[in-house]
C-alpha cells in the first residue's frame, strides 16, 4: 500500500471542500450538524489553508487514489502552542490500516512545532486515536488536558517536537 501525503495546488481546493463534505457528514453524529438548504453541510473559508503562511493542507492518497485530508491552523487554545491539527479526515474503507497513524505521524515530521490536538468530548474513538498515535510518536512525552471554557471544551493533547 501506497500512502502518500501531498501539499495540494490551489486547484485542489474543490477537492477538499468536496471531501469536507464527508467528514462533516461523519462528524454529524457528534455536533448534531444538518444539512443546509442547498444538501450541504458547508464549511468556513477554505481559502485560509493555501494562502496564510500559518496554515497547511495536506492531501492523503493510497495508492494514487484520494482517501483524505489534514487541515492545520495556528488557532490555539493553549498558551505556548504553535500549531493545531485543525481537521483530520480518513476515508471509511482506509480506517483501521494504520493510514491515519503514518499520516499523523509525517504531518508532525515536517512541520516540528508546539501541538495541540483538540477532540471534542464526544468522539470517544477519536480519543482513543489520538492518545495512541501521539503517545508513541512523543514515547509517551505529551499532556493530556482537559479545557472546559469558551473557547474549548473537551480533551487536548500538547506535545512540542519543535527541536526536531
Amino acid at each position: 500500500m501506497n500512502i502518500q501525503l501531498r501539499e495540494p495546488s490551489r486547484t485542489d481546493r474543490n477537492l477538499v471542500r468536496r471531501m469536507m463534505e464527508f467528514y462533516q457528514y461523519d462528524f454529524s453524529e457528534f455536533d448534531g450538524q444538518d444539512l443546509d438548504d442547498h444538501g450541504c453541510f458547508g464549511y468556513g473559508d477554505l481559502d485560509y489553508f493555501w494562502f496564510e503562511p500559518t496554515h497547511a493542507a495536506f492531501l492523503i492518497t493510497v495508492d494514487e487514489k484520494l482517501a483524505g485530508f489534514v487541515l492545520i491552523d495556528n488557532e490555539v487554545v493553549v498558551t505556548g502552542n504553535e500549531r493545531s491539527v485543525t481537521e483530520f479526515f480518513i476515508m471509511r474503507k482506509y480506517r483501521r490500516q494504520k493510514i491515519g497513524k503514518q499520516v499523523a505521524n509525517e504531518v508532525f515530521r515536517r512541520l516540528p512545532a508546539k501541538w495541540e490536538v483538540r477532540i471534542i468530548e464526544q468522539n470517544s474513538h477519536a480519543q482513543a486515536f489520538w492518545r495512541r498515535i501521539i503517545a508513541e510518536y512523543t514515547q509517551d512525552n505529551f499532556q493530556e488536558k482537559w479545557l472546559d471554557n469558551d473557547e474549548w471544551h473537551g480533551p487536548i493533547f500538547c506535545f512540542d517536537n519543535s527541536a526536531s
